[in-house]
C-alpha cells in the first residue's frame, strides 16, 4: 500500500458536503477555520452539476491528504455526494488517504443503516435508481463503511463553534503525523520528529514570554530542515508567521513592517544567520514584539546568538545511526533497505559521514545505481579527498575566520584531535595565535568542541576539510604547511624535499619502513613548530634513523615528540624558552642539552619522558626548574631505582607515570601533592608509604602486575577522591585492608589474578563498589552481592571478568540511583566451571540466542530493572590457541515500530581467555536512564538475546553452547506486582 504525504499533495483537505444544506452555514465556517490555520482546503463552489462528478473534482480528491465528509440529513439524496464518497473511499484504500466523517445533525447509526430521516433521503434516490441495483449496493456499502470511521458528532459536541474547533485541531494533528510518519517516500523527514518536539518544548509555545531560540551547529547538520519542520508544525498557533531564508544577500533586503507585527502574535524564523548585523538591521531587538511571539534563529556561529541576547540554544547533533543509515539508504537505493551485498559498503559510508545529513544525502545520490567496484573506489577516494559538494558547504565557516583562527583550525585538524586542551592552548600561545579568543571562535562556529574530559574533538568531516585545505596548498607535499599522511612524509624525508613552507610533521612510524634521515633534513624547515614521530603499535620502534643532525633548524619548535629518539642529547638549538612539550620515550637520551644553561627555561616544559635523564642523574637541583611540570611520564625507565626528592611536591604535577620501571622498589615519603593519576604498573614496589594518604586528589591508582606487592597501607581509606584501584596481577597480595569500606566515593576495584582470599564485607555493605573485577582469582572463597529478588548467591566462581564498556567516570547521579535501589554495580559478569544453565533462569536455549516476543510497551514498564544472563562457553585446544584472548558479549536485539530497522544493542562485553573445560558465565545488566530514553525514542521492542564470541569460533565444539535469561524488577516495590518476566512470550529456536 502506498502512503500519502502532505509534502507531495496539492491540497491538505477535500470537503465533501450537501451544498443546499450546509454551504452557507456549517461548511463555510469549517472552511474559514481551516484556512485560518494555513490548511490548503478544496471546496466545490459549483451550484449546478451534470450527471457525473467532474474530472477536476476527481483530481482534487486524489490530490488531497485528508477528506472530510459532512453527513447532513439530505446528503444521501444527492448522487454526486455519494459518488464523491465512493471515490474518497477508493483513495483511502489505494493511497492511504485519511477520511474524517462529521455527522451534522444526523445519527451515525442512521447513516450506517440508512434509517431515520437520513434513510428517507436515500430512499428518494433509491427510487430514481431502482433499475441500477449495482450502483445502489455500492452506495450502501460506502455509507456503511464511512459511518464506522472515527469522526465528530454534532449531537455530542456543542456549541457548533466547539465542534469546528475540535475538528480543525484534529485535522492539523493528522497532517503533522503525515509529515513525520516514516514510510517509503524518500522525501520524508528522517530523525526530525524528536528534535522538533525538543525545540517545541524549549520554545514554550503556550507560554506568554517572548522567546528567542537559537539552533546552532555545523554546516550540513540539518538546522534548516529542523527549523522548517518546527515552523510548519507550530505556525498555526500564531496570527502571522514567516520563514526568512538567507539566500546569499536575501535577508538584508527584507523589510519587515514592525508597526503591524508589534501588535501581533508572530513566529519568525531567521535561517542561516552569519552575523549580528543581519538581525540588528531586520528586527533590532525583542522589544518590538508582543510577549507571545517567538523567534527562531539558525546559525553556525554561537556568538551571533549571544550578541542578540539569545539564552536558549539548541545544539544540533549528528543523526543517530539508525536514522543516518535510513537517510543514506533512501538516497542510495531509493528504497528502505540496501541491495543485497551492499550492507558492508553502506556501513563504511556511515563511518565516513558520521551522521551528517548533508554528507549522507550527497554520498547516497552520488553512489546511486553504481556497481560495487565503483563504491569501493569512491570510498577509498573519500579517505584522501573530501567530496566537493560537502567541501563547499563546510568551508563557509572556515572562510569566515581570520588568519590566526585558520591556523589554529588547521593545526587541530592535522595534529590535535583528542589532545588535552591545556597542552594545545600552551602550544598555540607559544605560536602567537592568541588561542583564548581563537579557540572560542572555533567552538562557537562548531568547527571544534571540547569534551567533558577537556579533550579537543573535531568532527571527521571537518577534520577532512582542514586536511583538504592543506592538500590544496600544493601538489608537492614538501611545499605544504602541514604533513600527517605517512606516504607524503616518507617521500619528503627520504628524498629530503622539505622546504620553508613546512610548519608541522606528525608521523606514525608503525606505518612506514625505515627512513634514513639526511643530516640536513631539518635545515630546510626553519618554520617547523611541531614535530611528532610516534608509534601506535605496542612494541613500536624508532624508524627515523640518524646518527647526527647538522645544525638542525629547531629554533621555532614548540612541540617535540620523538619515540626512541636516537641521539644522546637534544638538538642544541631546540629552544627551551619556546618548547612547551617534550616527549622522547624509550630513547637513549642522557641529558636534555649539553651544558646547564637551558635548565632555567624548563618551567615551560609540561611533559618530559626521558628514559635515562632522571634514571642516571636524579639531580635534586633540577626539581626547582620543573615547577610548572603537569605530566611526568617515565614509563619504561628500566634503570630508574629512585625518584628525586620533592617530585610529589611539584605544585602543578597531576599525572606521574612510572609504569615498567622494573627496578623501582619504593616511593619516598610524601609530604603533599596534587597528583590525580599515579601509575606504578610492573614496578618492584613491595609496599606503599602510609603517607600516600596526603595525595588528597588521587583518583586513579594503578598497581597492576606489581608481583612483589604484599600489602596495602590502612591509611588508603583516607584517599577521599579515589575512584579506581587497580591491583590486577598482584600475585603476592593476599588481603585487603578492612577499612577500605570507609572510602567515600564509588570505586572500581580490580583484583584479577591476585591471591586475595576474602573481600571485606564493609566494601559491599557500604555500596562503594562500581565494579568488582576478579578474573581467575582462584583463592576467593565467596562474595555475597546485594542482588535483586530472584537471584541466588553466586559462589565458588572463578571471577568477575573485566568490563571494558563503561567509562570509569560514570555519572555519579546514576550510581547513587542504583545504590538507593540496592545495587552497587551496573553490570556484573561471573564465571565458574559448569556445563548447565541454572534452573532459575526461566528462559533457556540450547543455542547462542533466545528469541522473544514482547508487548509494544515493554520498555515503559516502570518495574523493569535489568536482565540476568547465563551462557555455557566452551573451548577446545584442538581448535583454539591456548594463549588467545576473546571478546565475549551479551547483546539485545530489538525492532522498532518507526520503521528504523533492526538494532543490536550491546549491553555487555568482556575479555575472556582460553579455559580448558566448559565454564558457566553468569551476570546481570541494569538498564540506565540513557538506555530507556533510547528505547522509548524509537519505540523499541526486544526480539532476541544473542551471545557472541569474537573472533568467531567456527567449530561446533567451541563457542556458546547454551544460554539463558531472566528479568528482574526494582526491589521493595511499593505495590505487589507479578514478576515482570511474565510479559515474555518465549520461543526457543533449535
Amino acid at each position: 500500500m502506498a502512503s500519502s504525504s502532505r509534502n507531495n499533495k496539492q491540497y491538505d483537505v477535500f470537503v465533501s458536503f450537501r451544498g443546499e444544506e450546509t454551504r452557507d452555514n456549517f461548511t463555510s465556517h469549517l472552511y474559514s477555520a481551516l484556512c485560518r490555520q494555513n490548511i490548503q482546503t478544496f471546496i466545490d463552489d459549483q451550484l449546478n452539476r451534470g450527471d457525473e462528478i467532474s474530472e477536476s473534482l476527481v483530481n482534487a480528491i486524489e490530490a488531497s491528504a485528508i477528506s472530510v465528509i459532512v453527513f447532513s440529513e439530505g446528503y444521501a439524496s444527492s448522487r454526486w455526494c455519494l459518488d464523491e464518497l465512493v471515490k474518497i473511499l477508493e483513495c483511502k484504500k489505494e493511497y492511504a488517504q485519511i477520511v474524517i466523517p462529521v455527522f451534522y445533525r444526523v445519527d451515525p447509526s442512521d447513516v450506517r443503516n440508512q434509517t431515520g430521516s437520513f434513510g428517507d433521503s436515500f430512499s428518494k434516490l433509491e427510487e430514481r435508481f431502482k433499475e441500477n441495483s449495482k450502483k445502489l449496493l455500492t452506495w450502501r456499502n460506502a455509507l456503511k463503511e464511512a459511518a464506522t470511521l472515527s469522526g465528530f458528532n454534532s449531537l455530542n459536541i456543542r456549541p457548533e463553534s466547539e465542534l469546528i474547533n475540535e475538528a480543525v485541531n484534529h485535522i492539523s494533528k493528522r497532517l503533522l503525523d503525515q509529515v513525520f510518519r516514516p514510510n517509503d517516500n524518500k522525501n520524508q523527514l528522517v530523525g526530525v520528529e524528536s528534535r522538533v518536539e525538543e525545540i517545541e518544548s524549549l520554545l514554550g509555545v503556550q507560554s506568554k514570554d517572548v522567546y528567542a531560540l537559537g539552533i546552532w551547529g555545523i554546516g550540513g547538520i540539518g538546522k534548516t530542515t529542523v527549523a522548517r519542520a518546527t515552523f510548519d508544525k507550530i505556525s498555526r498557533y500564531f496570527e502571522g508567521s514567516c520563514f526568512l531564508e538567507n539566500d546569499k544577500n536575501a535577508i538584508p533586503g527584507i523589510d519587515l513592517n514592525f508597526r503591524r507585527i508589534s501588535h501581533m502574535k508572530v513566529l519568525i524564523v531567521f535561517d542561516d544567520v552569519t552575523c549580528f548585523s543581519q538581525l540588528e538591521s531586520l528586527i533590532g531587538s525583542l522589544d518590538w514584539l508582543t510577549p507571545v511571539s517567538r523567534i527562531i534563529i539558525t546559525t553556525r556561529n554561537k556568538q551571533v546568538l549571544r550578541n542578540w541576547g539569545v539564552r536558549k540554544i539548541y545544539e544540533m547533533k549528528a543523526l543517530e545511526y539508525h536514522h543516518a543509515i535510513e537517510l543514506f539508504i533512501r538516497h542510495a537505493f531509493k528504497q528502505n533497505h540496501p541491495d543485497v551485498g551492499y550492507e558492508e559498503l553502506s556501513s563504511k559510508v556511515m563511518k565516513y559521514a558520521q551522521g551528517v545529513p548533508l554528507a549522507l544525502k550527497v554520498l547516497g545520490c552520488s553512489l546511486h545505481k553504481w556497481e560495487k567496484e565503483v563504491w569501493e573506489g569512491a570510498i577509498d577516494k573519500l579517505q584522501r579527498i573530501l567530496h566537493p559538494s560537502i567541501l563547499e558547504v563546510l568551508k563557509i565557516s572556515y572562510d569566515s575566520l581570520d588568519d590566526k583562527e585558520k591556523n589554529i583550525f588547521l593545526d587541530v585538524a592535522c595534529f590535535f584531535q583528542g589532545e588535552d586542551v591545556d597542552l594545545v592552548m600552551k602550544f598555540f600561545n607559544a605560536s602567537g595565535f592568541y588561542p583564548e579568543i581563537g579557540m572560542s571562535v572555533l567552538v562557537d562556529k562548531s568547527l571544534i568542541a571540547i569534551d567533558s574530559h577537556k579533550k579537543i574533538t573535531i568532527h571527521d568531516l571537518l577534520q577532512e576539510l582542514g586536511r583538504e585545505i592543506v592538500r590544496q596548498e600544493s601538489i608537492d607535499p614538501g611545499n605544504r604547511s602541514r604533513l600527517w599522511h605517512h606516504e607524503d612524509i616518507y617521500e619528503v624525508l627520504t628524498y629530503n624535499t622539505g622546504t620553508k613552507k613546512i610548519e608541522g610533521i606528525c608521523l606514525d612510524m608503525s606505518t612506514v619502513k625505515e627512513i634514513r634521515l639526511n643530516l640536513s633534513t631539518f635545515t630546510k624547515m626553519p618554520k617547523l613548530r611541531f614535530l611528532k614521530f610516534y608509534s601506535s603499535s605496542f612494541n613500536g620502534e624508532n624508524k627515523c634513523k640518524v646518527s647526527y643532525l647538522q645544525d638542525p633548524r629547531f629554533a621555532e619548535v614548540k612541540y617535540f615528540h620523538w619515540h626512541g629518539y636516537p641521539l644522546k642529547s637534544l638538538p642544541s638549538n631546540l629552544s627551551a624558552e619556546k618548547l612547551v612539550f617534550l616527549k622522547v620515550p624509550y630513547s637513549d637520551i642522557e641529558q636534555l642539552w649539553n651544558g646547564e644553561k637551558h635548565y632555567s627555561n624548563l618551567n615551560q616544559i609540561i611533559n618530559a619522558t626521558c628514559n635515562k635523564l632522571i634514571a642516571k642523574t636524579p639531580n635534586p637541583t633540577l626539581m626547582p626548574h620543573l615547577n610548572k611540570l603537569v605530566i611526568l611520564n617515565l614509563r619504561g625507565s628500566k634503570s630508574l631505582k629512585s625518584l628525586p626528592s620533592g617530585i610529589f611536591n611539584l605544585e602543578f604535577l597531576t599525572k606521574l607515570d612510572l609504569s615498567g620501571c622494573s627496578k623501582l622498589k619504593r616511593l619516598l615519603e610524601i609530604s603533599s601533592g596534587n597528583i590525580n593519576w599515579l601509575f606504578l604498573r610492573e614496578t618492584a614496589i613491595e609496599e606503599l608509604p602510609s603517607s600516600i594518604e596526603r595525595l588528597l586528589r588521587l583518583g586513579h591508582l594503578d598497581l597492576s602486575d606489581c608481583k612483589r606487592l604484599k600489602s596495602l597501607p590502612s591509611s588508603l581509606f583516607k584517599l577521599k577522591s579515589l575512584g579506581v584501584l587497580n591491583l590486577g596481577g598482584c600475585s603476592n597480595l593476599q588481603r585487603l585492608p578492612e577499612c577500605l569500606g570507609q572510602l567515600s566515593s564509588p570505586i572500581i576495584l580490580n583484583l584479577a589474578k591476585t591471591n586475595v582470599e576474602r573481600i571485606p564485607e564493609s566494601i559491599i555493605q557500604l555500596f562503594v563498589l562500581r565494579y568488582l573485577l576478579l578474573s581467575y582469582s582462584e583463592r576467593i572463597q565467596s562474595v555475597s552481592l546485594p542482588l535483586a529478588r530472584g537471584f541466588l548467591a553466586l559462589q565458588s566462581f572463578l571471577g568477575i571478568l573485566e568490563d571494558t564498556q563503561r567509562s570509569p567516570h560514570m555519572d555519579h547521579k546514576l550510581a547513587v540511583r542504583w545504590q538507593e535501589r540496592g545495587f552497587s554495580m551496573g553490570k556484573v559478569h561471573m564465571v565458574r566451571p559448569g556445563n548447565e544453565i541454572p534452573k532459575w533462569f526461566k528462559f533457556q536455549s540450547a543455542r547462542s540466542f533466545v528469541t522473544l516476543e514482547m508487548p509494544p510497551d515493554f520498555f515503559r514498564n516502570s518495574r523493569l530493572q535489568g536482565i540476568a544472563f547465563s551462557a555455557i562457553l566452551a573451548f577446545s585446544n584442538r581448535h583454539v590457541d591456548c594463549g588467545r584472548w576473546f571478546s565475549f558479549s551479551f547483546e539485545l536485539k530489538v525492532k522498532t515500530t518507526k520503521d528504523c530497522g533492526p538494532h543490536d544493542t550491546e549491553l555487555f562485553q568482556s575479555r575472556v581467555n582460553y579455559i580448558e573445560s566448559d565454564h558457566l558465565h553468569l551476570g546481570y545488566y541494569l538498564f540506565c536512564e540513557e538506555d530507556f530514553k533510547g528505547f522509548w525514542n524509537c519505540n523499541c521492542i526486544p526480539e532476541a538475546v544473542q551471545f557472541n564470541v569474537f573472533p568467531s569460533l567456527e567449530c561446533e565444539c567451541c563457542g556458546v553452547k547454551k544460554c539463558g535469561i531472566d528479568l528482574f524488577r526494582f526491589p521493595n516495590s511499593a505495590s505487589p506486582m507479578e514478576d515482570p518476566s511474565t510479559c515474555f512470550n518465549y520461543n526457543e529456536e533449535g
